[in-house]
């Protein structure tokens, strides 16, 4: 396959850690360490996406402790203007979004909005260079496993 034949859903990574706007970027930094990620895309209820959540937004917001970390949210951190693309969407064009957004990032969505995937600038380096993974079965697009709860001393 060349890369003017690939589509978003040829190189798109469908095994995602995601979180939802309301959660702390207490949560999302620690989601993001243990997970060794990048970006995060940010999910409603209903598994729309709201935006992709990148380790630059998370720490050029960062100030105070944990207390201060769990009173702001995540959604609040978001650039409105998250570039979409569809699975049937040409590499080519994806590399354009990122290009004219500016950013490194690019969710995969279906017609309702909800994530299906999700492209990096390295995932179409690996394309252009011949070294794309071969597509992925099933998407499976998951929060978080877990829950932190800051313990702060008493005063």
């Amino acid at each position: 396959m060349t890369f003017e034949s690939m589509r978003a859903a040829d190189v798109m990574s469908r095994m995602l850690v995601t979180i939802e706007p309301d959660e702390s970027p207490l949560m999302a930094w620690e989601l993001m360490r243990r997970g060794d990620l990048h970006h995060l895309p940010v999910i409603d209820a209903e598994s729309r996406v709201v935006g992709v959540l990148r380790r630059e937004d998370v720490a050029s917001h960062w100030s105070g402790g944990p207390a201060e970390q769990s009173s702001v949210r995540v959604g609040s951190l978001l650039d409105p203007a998250c570039p979409r693309a569809a699975p049937e969407t040409p590499l080519a064009a994806v590399a354009g979004l990122m290009i004219d957004a500016d950013v490194d990032v690019v969710p995969v969505t279906g017609a309702s909005g909800a994530l299906q995937g999700l492209i990096t600038a390295t995932d179409i380096l690996k394309a252009v260079a011949g070294r794309a993974a071969p597509p992925q079965a099933a998407a499976d697009v998951r929060g978080g496993l877990f829950r932190l709860e800051p313990v702060l001393p008493r005063c």
